[in-house]
Protein backbone atom coordinates (compact mmCIF):
# COMPACT_ATOMS: atom_id res chain seq x y z
CA UNK A 1 0.00 0.00 0.00
CA UNK A 2 1.31 3.47 -0.88
CA UNK A 3 1.80 5.80 2.10
CA UNK A 4 -0.63 8.69 2.39
CA UNK A 5 1.19 12.03 2.02
CA UNK A 6 -0.52 15.12 3.33
CA UNK A 7 0.30 18.35 1.54
CA UNK A 8 -0.56 21.83 2.79
CA UNK A 9 -3.51 21.82 0.40
CA UNK A 10 -4.90 18.63 1.96
CA UNK A 11 -8.12 19.22 3.96
CA UNK A 12 -6.54 17.28 6.84
CA UNK A 13 -3.24 19.15 6.79
CA UNK A 14 -4.79 22.60 6.30
CA UNK A 15 -6.21 22.96 9.85
CA UNK A 16 -2.89 21.85 11.33
CA UNK A 17 -1.08 24.39 9.17
CA UNK A 18 -3.51 27.15 10.18
CA UNK A 19 -3.13 26.19 13.84
CA UNK A 20 0.67 26.30 13.56
CA UNK A 21 0.48 29.75 11.96
CA UNK A 22 -1.81 30.95 14.71
CA UNK A 23 0.51 29.61 17.44
CA UNK A 24 3.59 31.21 15.90
CA UNK A 25 1.66 34.46 15.39
CA UNK A 26 0.54 34.45 19.02
CA UNK A 27 4.09 33.84 20.29
CA UNK A 28 5.47 36.61 18.10
CA UNK A 29 2.75 39.01 19.15
CA UNK A 30 3.23 38.29 22.85
CA UNK A 31 6.99 38.88 22.68
CA UNK A 32 6.39 42.05 20.66
CA UNK A 33 4.16 43.55 23.34
CA UNK A 34 6.48 42.58 26.19
CA UNK A 35 9.32 44.42 24.45
CA UNK A 36 7.09 47.43 23.80
CA UNK A 37 6.09 47.43 27.45
CA UNK A 38 9.66 48.14 28.55
CA UNK A 39 10.46 50.61 25.74
CA UNK A 40 9.61 53.74 27.81
CA UNK A 41 12.62 53.01 30.02
CA UNK A 42 14.94 53.48 27.05
CA UNK A 43 13.30 56.72 25.98
CA UNK A 44 13.31 58.04 29.54
CA UNK A 45 17.12 57.79 29.51
CA UNK A 46 17.10 59.94 26.35
CA UNK A 47 14.47 62.49 27.37
CA UNK A 48 16.97 65.38 27.25
CA UNK A 49 17.71 64.65 23.58
CA UNK A 50 14.25 65.70 22.34
CA UNK A 51 11.40 63.67 20.87
CA UNK A 52 11.94 64.65 17.22
CA UNK A 53 15.67 63.90 17.38
CA UNK A 54 14.94 60.51 18.98
CA UNK A 55 12.42 59.62 16.27
CA UNK A 56 14.83 60.73 13.54
CA UNK A 57 17.52 58.48 15.01
CA UNK A 58 15.01 55.62 15.37
CA UNK A 59 14.24 55.92 11.68
CA UNK A 60 17.87 55.95 10.51
CA UNK A 61 19.11 53.15 12.76
CA UNK A 62 16.02 51.00 12.08
CA UNK A 63 16.72 51.32 8.36
CA UNK A 64 20.32 50.13 8.85
CA UNK A 65 19.28 47.28 11.14
CA UNK A 66 16.51 45.93 8.90
CA UNK A 67 18.61 46.51 5.79
CA UNK A 68 21.37 44.34 7.25
CA UNK A 69 18.82 41.56 7.89
CA UNK A 70 17.53 41.74 4.33
CA UNK A 71 21.00 41.83 2.80
CA UNK A 72 22.14 38.86 4.88
CA UNK A 73 19.12 36.90 3.73
CA UNK A 74 19.44 38.11 0.12
CA UNK A 75 15.91 39.45 0.26
CA UNK A 76 16.29 42.93 -1.23
CA UNK A 77 14.26 41.69 -4.19
CA UNK A 78 11.21 41.88 -1.92
CA UNK A 79 11.89 45.58 -1.38
CA UNK A 80 12.21 46.21 -5.11
CA UNK A 81 8.95 44.35 -5.72
CA UNK A 82 7.13 46.42 -3.07
CA UNK A 83 8.46 49.68 -4.49
CA UNK A 84 7.46 48.64 -8.02
CA UNK A 85 3.84 47.84 -7.04
CA UNK A 86 1.82 51.10 -6.95
CA UNK A 87 -0.86 49.67 -4.64
CA UNK A 88 1.66 48.36 -2.12
CA UNK A 89 3.66 51.58 -2.28
CA UNK A 90 0.57 53.65 -1.54
CA UNK A 91 -0.19 51.51 1.50
CA UNK A 92 3.42 51.81 2.65
CA UNK A 93 3.37 55.60 2.33
CA UNK A 94 0.24 55.79 4.48
CA UNK A 95 1.58 53.30 7.04
CA UNK A 96 4.92 55.15 7.26
CA UNK A 97 3.14 58.43 8.02
CA UNK A 98 1.01 56.74 10.69
CA UNK A 99 4.10 55.05 12.14
CA UNK A 100 6.06 58.31 12.35
CA UNK A 101 3.12 60.06 14.02
CA UNK A 102 2.77 57.25 16.55
CA UNK A 103 6.50 57.33 17.33
CA UNK A 104 6.49 61.10 17.88
CA UNK A 105 3.45 61.04 20.15
CA UNK A 106 4.79 58.14 22.19
CA UNK A 107 8.29 59.57 22.70
CA UNK A 108 6.74 62.93 23.61
CA UNK A 109 4.54 61.18 26.20
CA UNK A 110 7.61 59.64 27.86
CA UNK A 111 9.45 62.96 27.69
CA UNK A 112 6.49 64.75 29.30
CA UNK A 113 6.08 62.18 32.09
CA UNK A 114 2.77 60.86 30.70
CA UNK A 115 3.53 57.14 30.43
CA UNK A 116 0.35 56.24 32.31
CA UNK A 117 -1.70 58.14 29.72
CA UNK A 118 0.29 56.42 26.98
CA UNK A 119 -0.60 53.05 28.49
CA UNK A 120 -4.22 54.21 28.57
CA UNK A 121 -3.93 54.86 24.83
CA UNK A 122 -2.78 51.33 24.17
CA UNK A 123 -5.68 50.02 26.23
CA UNK A 124 -8.00 51.94 23.87
CA UNK A 125 -6.22 50.54 20.83
CA UNK A 126 -7.83 47.05 20.99
CA UNK A 127 -11.24 48.67 20.60
CA UNK A 128 -9.98 50.48 17.51
CA UNK A 129 -8.83 47.11 16.14
CA UNK A 130 -12.22 45.56 16.87
CA UNK A 131 -14.03 48.35 15.01
CA UNK A 132 -11.63 48.14 12.06
CA UNK A 133 -11.82 44.34 11.98
CA UNK A 134 -15.62 44.38 11.92
CA UNK A 135 -16.11 47.35 9.59
CA UNK A 136 -13.36 46.69 7.06
CA UNK A 137 -12.50 42.98 7.25
CA UNK A 138 -15.88 41.45 8.08
CA UNK A 139 -14.74 39.95 11.41
CA UNK A 140 -17.53 39.04 13.84
CA UNK A 141 -17.75 38.74 17.63
CA UNK A 142 -19.61 36.23 19.80
CA UNK A 143 -21.51 37.28 22.94
CA UNK A 144 -18.58 36.76 25.33
CA UNK A 145 -16.30 38.82 23.11
CA UNK A 146 -18.94 41.55 23.03
CA UNK A 147 -19.11 41.37 26.84
CA UNK A 148 -15.33 41.72 27.09
CA UNK A 149 -15.39 44.70 24.75
CA UNK A 150 -18.25 46.33 26.70
CA UNK A 151 -16.30 46.01 29.96
CA UNK A 152 -13.29 47.57 28.24
CA UNK A 153 -15.42 50.53 27.06
CA UNK A 154 -16.61 51.14 30.62
CA UNK A 155 -13.02 50.93 31.86
CA UNK A 156 -11.88 53.48 29.30
CA UNK A 157 -14.64 55.88 30.35
CA UNK A 158 -13.65 55.56 33.99
CA UNK A 159 -9.99 56.11 33.06
CA UNK A 160 -10.92 59.38 31.34
CA UNK A 161 -12.72 60.53 34.49
CA UNK A 162 -9.65 59.62 36.55
CA UNK A 163 -7.37 61.66 34.30
CA UNK A 164 -9.75 64.62 34.53
CA UNK A 165 -9.36 65.81 30.95
CA UNK A 166 -9.62 64.71 27.35
CA UNK A 167 -6.76 62.20 26.93
CA UNK A 168 -5.36 63.62 23.69
CA UNK A 169 -2.12 61.62 23.87
CA UNK A 170 -3.99 58.38 24.52
CA UNK A 171 -6.55 58.90 21.77
CA UNK A 172 -3.86 59.87 19.25
CA UNK A 173 -1.77 56.80 20.04
CA UNK A 174 -4.76 54.49 19.75
CA UNK A 175 -5.94 55.87 16.42
CA UNK A 176 -2.54 56.07 14.73
CA UNK A 177 -1.48 52.58 15.75
CA UNK A 178 -4.86 51.01 15.06
CA UNK A 179 -4.83 52.38 11.52
CA UNK A 180 -1.19 51.41 11.12
CA UNK A 181 -2.06 47.83 12.03
CA UNK A 182 -4.86 47.79 9.45
CA UNK A 183 -2.66 49.03 6.61
CA UNK A 184 0.13 46.59 7.54
CA UNK A 185 -2.36 43.71 7.57
CA UNK A 186 -3.72 44.59 4.13
CA UNK A 187 -0.39 45.50 2.46
CA UNK A 188 1.05 42.84 0.16
CA UNK A 189 4.50 42.83 1.73
CA UNK A 190 6.10 40.81 4.51
CA UNK A 191 7.35 42.12 7.85
CA UNK A 192 11.04 42.90 7.25
CA UNK A 193 10.76 44.30 3.74
CA UNK A 194 7.66 46.29 4.71
CA UNK A 195 9.44 47.93 7.63
CA UNK A 196 12.45 48.66 5.41
CA UNK A 197 10.22 50.40 2.86
CA UNK A 198 8.50 52.41 5.61
CA UNK A 199 11.77 53.64 7.09
CA UNK A 200 13.17 54.23 3.60
CA UNK A 201 10.24 56.56 2.93
CA UNK A 202 10.84 58.41 6.20
CA UNK A 203 14.65 58.54 6.17
CA UNK A 204 15.07 61.62 3.92
CA UNK A 205 13.08 63.69 6.43
CA UNK A 206 14.98 62.13 9.34
CA UNK A 207 18.41 62.83 7.81
CA UNK A 208 17.37 66.38 6.88
CA UNK A 209 16.28 67.07 10.46
CA UNK A 210 19.45 65.61 11.96
CA UNK A 211 21.58 67.69 9.55
CA UNK A 212 19.65 70.82 10.52
CA UNK A 213 20.15 69.94 14.19
CA UNK A 214 23.93 69.63 13.70
CA UNK A 215 24.01 73.08 12.09
CA UNK A 216 21.86 74.61 14.84
CA UNK A 217 23.89 73.05 17.66
CA UNK A 218 27.23 73.59 16.01
CA UNK A 219 28.16 69.95 16.55
CA UNK A 220 26.90 66.40 16.97
CA UNK A 221 25.03 67.11 20.18
CA UNK A 222 23.91 63.90 21.91
CA UNK A 223 25.88 61.79 19.42
CA UNK A 224 29.09 63.28 20.83
CA UNK A 225 28.29 61.74 24.24
CA UNK A 226 29.22 58.01 24.13
CA UNK A 227 26.41 56.85 26.43
CA UNK A 228 23.71 58.82 24.61
CA UNK A 229 25.13 57.81 21.24
CA UNK A 230 24.98 54.13 22.18
CA UNK A 231 21.37 54.48 23.34
CA UNK A 232 20.40 56.30 20.14
CA UNK A 233 21.92 53.51 18.04
CA UNK A 234 20.05 51.00 20.23
CA UNK A 235 16.76 52.67 19.26
CA UNK A 236 17.20 50.97 15.86
CA UNK A 237 16.96 47.33 16.98
CA UNK A 238 14.72 48.30 19.93
CA UNK A 239 12.27 49.71 17.41
CA UNK A 240 12.71 47.24 14.56
CA UNK A 241 12.54 43.95 16.47
CA UNK A 242 9.09 44.54 18.04
CA UNK A 243 7.74 45.97 14.78
CA UNK A 244 8.99 42.94 12.87
CA UNK A 245 7.30 40.71 15.42
CA UNK A 246 4.11 42.78 15.19
CA UNK A 247 4.02 42.60 11.39
CA UNK A 248 4.69 38.84 11.61
CA UNK A 249 1.84 38.37 14.10
CA UNK A 250 -0.69 40.62 12.38
CA UNK A 251 -0.46 38.53 9.20
CA UNK A 252 -1.34 35.36 11.16
CA UNK A 253 -3.95 36.51 13.67
CA UNK A 254 -7.33 38.18 13.58
CA UNK A 255 -7.23 41.90 14.37
CA UNK A 256 -9.44 41.23 17.40
CA UNK A 257 -6.88 38.74 18.78
CA UNK A 258 -4.09 41.23 18.17
CA UNK A 259 -6.23 43.79 19.98
CA UNK A 260 -6.52 41.70 23.11
CA UNK A 261 -2.81 40.87 23.12
CA UNK A 262 -2.15 44.59 23.30
CA UNK A 263 -3.21 44.59 26.94
CA UNK A 264 0.20 43.11 27.76
CA UNK A 265 2.20 46.15 26.65
CA UNK A 266 0.21 48.90 28.43
CA UNK A 267 0.06 46.79 31.59
CA UNK A 268 3.85 46.66 31.68
CA UNK A 269 4.03 50.37 30.84
CA UNK A 270 1.56 51.11 33.62
CA UNK A 271 3.62 49.25 36.21
CA UNK A 272 6.89 50.76 34.96
CA UNK A 273 5.39 54.27 35.11
CA UNK A 274 4.41 53.83 38.75
CA UNK A 275 7.26 51.79 40.20
CA UNK A 276 10.21 52.86 38.05
CA UNK A 277 9.36 56.29 36.63
CA UNK A 278 7.37 57.27 39.76
CA UNK A 279 4.31 58.77 38.09
CA UNK A 280 1.25 59.29 40.29
CA UNK A 281 -2.10 57.50 39.92
CA UNK A 282 -5.47 57.85 41.69
CA UNK A 283 -8.09 55.34 42.82
CA UNK A 284 -10.38 55.96 39.82
CA UNK A 285 -7.60 55.12 37.40
CA UNK A 286 -6.81 51.97 39.38
CA UNK A 287 -10.45 50.90 39.10
CA UNK A 288 -10.36 51.30 35.33
CA UNK A 289 -7.24 49.15 35.06
CA UNK A 290 -8.99 46.46 37.12
CA UNK A 291 -11.90 46.44 34.68
CA UNK A 292 -9.48 46.27 31.75
CA UNK A 293 -7.96 43.11 33.22
CA UNK A 294 -11.47 41.69 33.73
CA UNK A 295 -12.15 42.31 30.05
CA UNK A 296 -8.97 40.47 29.11
CA UNK A 297 -9.89 37.56 31.40
CA UNK A 298 -13.32 37.18 29.76
CA UNK A 299 -11.88 37.26 26.25
CA UNK A 300 -9.06 34.84 27.09
CA UNK A 301 -11.40 32.35 28.79
CA UNK A 302 -13.72 32.41 25.79
CA UNK A 303 -10.79 31.82 23.41
CA UNK A 304 -9.56 28.83 25.44
CA UNK A 305 -13.02 27.25 25.62
CA UNK A 306 -13.59 27.67 21.89
CA UNK A 307 -10.17 26.20 21.08
CA UNK A 308 -10.88 23.16 23.27
CA UNK A 309 -14.28 22.70 21.65
CA UNK A 310 -12.72 22.84 18.19
CA UNK A 311 -10.05 20.31 19.20
CA UNK A 312 -12.70 17.93 20.57
CA UNK A 313 -14.76 18.26 17.39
Amino acid sequence: MRPIVLSESSPIAAPATAEARARSGFAGGLLCYVLWGFLPLLFDLLKDVGSVAIVANRTVWSLFFVGAILLAGRRMGEVRAALADPRTLRSMIVSSILLAANWLIYVYAVEAGQVIEASFGYFINPLVNVVLGMALLGERQNRWQWTANAVAVVAIGIQAVGIGRVPVIALSLALTFGLYGFFRKTARVNSASGLFVETLILVPLAVAYLAWLVVQQGGLGAMSIPFDAALLVLTGPATAVPLLLFAFAVQRLRLTTIGMLQYVSPSIQFLAAIFILHESINAVQLLSFGLIWLSLLIYSADSVLRRRAAATA
